[in-house]
Protein backbone atom coordinates (compact mmCIF):
# COMPACT_ATOMS: atom_id res chain seq x y z
CA UNK A 1 0.00 0.00 0.00
CA UNK A 2 0.97 3.41 -0.62
CA UNK A 3 2.33 5.62 1.88
CA UNK A 4 1.41 9.09 2.33
CA UNK A 5 5.14 9.90 2.24
CA UNK A 6 5.40 8.61 -1.40
CA UNK A 7 2.65 10.58 -2.21
CA UNK A 8 4.27 13.60 -1.34
CA UNK A 9 6.98 12.65 -3.49
CA UNK A 10 5.55 12.15 -6.54
CA UNK A 11 3.73 14.73 -6.59
CA UNK A 12 6.95 17.19 -5.49
CA UNK A 13 8.87 15.22 -8.41
CA UNK A 14 5.65 16.03 -10.97
CA UNK A 15 6.42 19.86 -9.89
CA UNK A 16 10.01 19.41 -10.88
CA UNK A 17 8.62 18.87 -14.33
CA UNK A 18 7.74 23.07 -14.07
CA UNK A 19 11.46 23.93 -13.41
CA UNK A 20 13.44 25.60 -16.05
CA UNK A 21 17.35 26.06 -16.63
CA UNK A 22 17.92 29.80 -15.17
CA UNK A 23 15.25 29.79 -13.14
CA UNK A 24 15.25 32.01 -9.69
CA UNK A 25 12.81 29.78 -7.09
CA UNK A 26 11.06 29.99 -3.65
CA UNK A 27 11.64 26.80 -1.41
CA UNK A 28 9.14 25.99 0.76
CA UNK A 29 9.22 24.71 3.97
CA UNK A 30 7.64 20.79 5.16
CA UNK A 31 8.12 17.51 4.39
CA UNK A 32 6.73 17.80 0.85
CA UNK A 33 8.64 20.58 -0.09
CA UNK A 34 11.70 18.58 1.37
CA UNK A 35 11.11 16.05 -1.37
CA UNK A 36 11.20 19.06 -4.21
CA UNK A 37 14.30 20.03 -3.08
CA UNK A 38 16.34 16.85 -2.79
CA UNK A 39 15.09 16.41 -6.45
CA UNK A 40 16.24 19.97 -7.13
CA UNK A 41 19.44 19.05 -5.69
CA UNK A 42 19.88 15.77 -7.86
CA UNK A 43 19.12 18.20 -11.15
CA UNK A 44 21.54 20.74 -9.92
CA UNK A 45 23.87 18.17 -9.63
CA UNK A 46 23.42 16.74 -13.42
CA UNK A 47 24.11 20.47 -14.59
CA UNK A 48 20.98 22.54 -14.19
CA UNK A 49 21.38 25.81 -13.31
CA UNK A 50 18.97 27.38 -11.01
CA UNK A 51 18.76 29.72 -7.80
CA UNK A 52 16.74 29.63 -5.04
CA UNK A 53 15.38 31.33 -2.05
CA UNK A 54 14.72 29.53 1.06
CA UNK A 55 11.38 30.22 3.03
CA UNK A 56 12.47 29.01 6.63
CA UNK A 57 16.21 27.97 7.98
CA UNK A 58 15.50 24.41 8.08
CA UNK A 59 15.16 24.62 4.15
CA UNK A 60 18.04 26.42 3.61
CA UNK A 61 20.26 23.59 5.52
CA UNK A 62 18.48 21.05 3.26
CA UNK A 63 19.21 23.26 0.25
CA UNK A 64 22.94 23.83 0.93
CA UNK A 65 23.35 19.95 2.07
CA UNK A 66 22.43 19.02 -1.25
CA UNK A 67 23.47 21.60 -2.97
CA UNK A 68 21.06 23.92 -4.31
CA UNK A 69 22.53 27.71 -4.65
CA UNK A 70 20.66 29.99 -2.70
CA UNK A 71 20.35 33.75 -3.13
CA UNK A 72 18.12 35.89 -0.86
CA UNK A 73 14.85 38.50 -1.77
CA UNK A 74 17.24 41.23 -1.34
CA UNK A 75 19.29 40.34 -4.50
CA UNK A 76 17.03 38.69 -6.03
CA UNK A 77 13.50 40.47 -5.32
CA UNK A 78 11.64 38.57 -8.03
CA UNK A 79 11.32 34.76 -8.48
CA UNK A 80 10.16 32.39 -11.15
CA UNK A 81 8.07 29.96 -9.42
CA UNK A 82 7.90 28.52 -5.57
CA UNK A 83 7.22 25.56 -5.12
CA UNK A 84 5.73 24.70 -1.66
CA UNK A 85 3.55 22.41 0.22
CA UNK A 86 0.22 23.04 2.13
CA UNK A 87 -1.83 22.11 5.40
CA UNK A 88 -5.40 22.26 3.87
CA UNK A 89 -6.49 23.32 0.71
CA UNK A 90 -9.49 23.91 -1.74
CA UNK A 91 -10.46 23.76 -5.38
CA UNK A 92 -10.58 27.48 -5.13
CA UNK A 93 -6.48 27.18 -4.09
CA UNK A 94 -6.74 28.92 -0.83
CA UNK A 95 -4.34 27.34 1.47
CA UNK A 96 -3.77 27.00 5.09
CA UNK A 97 -0.09 26.74 6.00
CA UNK A 98 2.24 26.86 8.80
CA UNK A 99 1.86 23.80 10.77
CA UNK A 100 5.82 24.03 10.57
CA UNK A 101 5.66 27.64 11.86
CA UNK A 102 7.26 29.27 8.86
CA UNK A 103 4.13 31.01 7.23
CA UNK A 104 5.92 34.72 7.32
CA UNK A 105 8.79 33.62 5.06
CA UNK A 106 6.42 31.28 3.17
CA UNK A 107 3.82 33.74 2.29
CA UNK A 108 6.79 36.62 1.26
CA UNK A 109 8.86 33.85 -0.91
CA UNK A 110 5.28 33.01 -2.63
CA UNK A 111 4.39 37.45 -2.74
CA UNK A 112 7.79 37.58 -4.94
CA UNK A 113 6.86 35.14 -7.14
CA UNK A 114 5.42 34.91 -11.11
CA UNK A 115 3.32 31.72 -10.04
CA UNK A 116 2.90 29.30 -7.01
CA UNK A 117 2.61 25.51 -7.41
CA UNK A 118 0.98 24.24 -4.28
CA UNK A 119 2.45 20.15 -3.75
CA UNK A 120 0.38 17.85 -1.45
CA UNK A 121 -1.13 14.14 -1.19
CA UNK A 122 -4.66 14.05 -1.40
CA UNK A 123 -5.70 13.87 2.24
CA UNK A 124 -4.87 18.07 1.86
CA UNK A 125 -7.51 18.70 -0.65
CA UNK A 126 -10.62 19.52 1.27
CA UNK A 127 -14.35 21.19 0.61
CA UNK A 128 -14.02 23.81 3.50
CA UNK A 129 -10.91 25.05 4.73
CA UNK A 130 -10.75 24.96 8.84
CA UNK A 131 -9.80 21.40 10.43
CA UNK A 132 -6.42 22.02 10.18
CA UNK A 133 -6.16 24.96 12.78
CA UNK A 134 -4.72 27.89 11.02
CA UNK A 135 -1.59 29.12 12.39
CA UNK A 136 -1.81 33.26 13.19
CA UNK A 137 1.99 34.54 13.71
CA UNK A 138 2.02 36.93 16.87
CA UNK A 139 4.12 39.51 18.07
CA UNK A 140 5.02 38.41 21.65
CA UNK A 141 4.46 42.65 23.09
CA UNK A 142 0.95 42.58 23.87
CA UNK A 143 -0.16 38.90 23.10
CA UNK A 144 -2.57 38.75 25.68
CA UNK A 145 -4.35 41.80 24.13
CA UNK A 146 -3.65 40.24 20.35
CA UNK A 147 -5.64 37.13 21.46
CA UNK A 148 -8.54 38.92 22.69
CA UNK A 149 -8.74 40.65 19.57
CA UNK A 150 -8.72 37.81 17.40
CA UNK A 151 -11.56 35.92 19.72
CA UNK A 152 -13.27 39.47 19.11
CA UNK A 153 -13.08 39.27 15.31
CA UNK A 154 -13.66 35.80 15.22
CA UNK A 155 -17.10 36.76 17.29
CA UNK A 156 -18.25 39.35 14.51
CA UNK A 157 -17.78 37.19 11.92
CA UNK A 158 -20.43 34.81 13.66
CA UNK A 159 -17.23 32.52 13.13
CA UNK A 160 -16.71 29.64 16.35
CA UNK A 161 -12.77 29.31 17.53
CA UNK A 162 -10.51 27.95 20.21
CA UNK A 163 -7.21 29.74 20.51
CA UNK A 164 -3.80 27.59 21.90
CA UNK A 165 -0.16 29.17 22.43
CA UNK A 166 2.00 26.99 20.11
CA UNK A 167 4.16 24.97 22.32
CA UNK A 168 7.63 23.27 21.47
CA UNK A 169 7.32 19.02 21.92
CA UNK A 170 9.69 20.65 25.25
CA UNK A 171 6.01 22.62 26.59
CA UNK A 172 8.19 26.02 26.07
CA UNK A 173 6.47 28.85 23.95
CA UNK A 174 7.19 28.24 19.66
CA UNK A 175 9.25 30.52 18.55
CA UNK A 176 9.00 31.27 14.57
CA UNK A 177 12.66 31.95 12.55
CA UNK A 178 11.57 35.73 12.91
CA UNK A 179 10.95 35.74 16.74
CA UNK A 180 7.79 35.59 17.26
CA UNK A 181 5.13 33.20 18.47
CA UNK A 182 2.00 31.62 17.10
CA UNK A 183 -1.24 31.27 18.10
CA UNK A 184 -3.26 28.29 16.41
CA UNK A 185 -6.75 28.96 15.50
CA UNK A 186 -9.09 25.96 15.52
CA UNK A 187 -12.24 26.85 13.47
CA UNK A 188 -13.45 23.38 11.83
CA UNK A 189 -15.04 25.06 9.05
CA UNK A 190 -14.18 28.40 8.10
CA UNK A 191 -16.99 30.17 6.80
CA UNK A 192 -15.74 33.18 4.84
CA UNK A 193 -11.80 32.87 4.15
CA UNK A 194 -11.53 36.21 2.55
CA UNK A 195 -13.80 37.90 5.08
CA UNK A 196 -11.31 36.18 7.95
CA UNK A 197 -8.13 37.03 6.24
CA UNK A 198 -9.46 40.97 6.22
CA UNK A 199 -9.83 40.99 9.71
CA UNK A 200 -6.80 39.27 11.04
CA UNK A 201 -4.50 41.84 9.05
CA UNK A 202 -6.56 44.79 11.00
CA UNK A 203 -5.29 43.30 14.34
CA UNK A 204 -2.29 45.60 14.92
CA UNK A 205 -0.47 42.23 16.84
CA UNK A 206 -0.90 39.87 13.62
CA UNK A 207 2.53 39.62 12.21
CA UNK A 208 0.46 37.34 9.57
CA UNK A 209 -1.74 34.35 9.20
CA UNK A 210 -1.71 31.29 7.57
CA UNK A 211 -4.76 31.53 5.04
CA UNK A 212 -3.02 32.02 0.95
CA UNK A 213 -5.17 33.38 -0.47
CA UNK A 214 -4.71 34.44 -4.65
CA UNK A 215 -1.18 32.83 -4.73
CA UNK A 216 -1.57 29.42 -5.78
CA UNK A 217 -1.72 29.11 -9.43
CA UNK A 218 -1.87 25.31 -9.46
CA UNK A 219 -1.60 22.28 -7.19
CA UNK A 220 0.07 19.03 -7.96
CA UNK A 221 -2.25 16.20 -6.04
CA UNK A 222 -1.16 12.61 -5.76
CA UNK A 223 -3.57 10.08 -5.35
CA UNK A 224 -3.12 6.02 -4.85
CA UNK A 225 -4.65 6.18 -7.96
CA UNK A 226 -2.42 8.61 -10.09
CA UNK A 227 -1.53 12.21 -10.12
CA UNK A 228 -3.79 15.55 -10.71
CA UNK A 229 -3.39 18.84 -11.69
CA UNK A 230 -5.44 21.93 -10.15
CA UNK A 231 -5.26 25.53 -12.14
CA UNK A 232 -6.56 28.85 -10.13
Amino acid sequence: MITSDELKKQAALAALEKVEPGMKLGLGSGSTANHFIRGLGALVRDGLSVVGVPSSERTAALAREVGVPLTTLEETPRLDLTIDGADELDSRLRLIKGGGGALLREKIVAAASGQMIVIADGTKLVETLGAFPLPIEVNHFGIGATIAAIAVAAVRLDQPVTLTRRLTAEGTPFVTDGGHAIIDASFGRIRDPEALSLALVAIPGVVEHGLFIGLASAAVIARPEGISWLVA
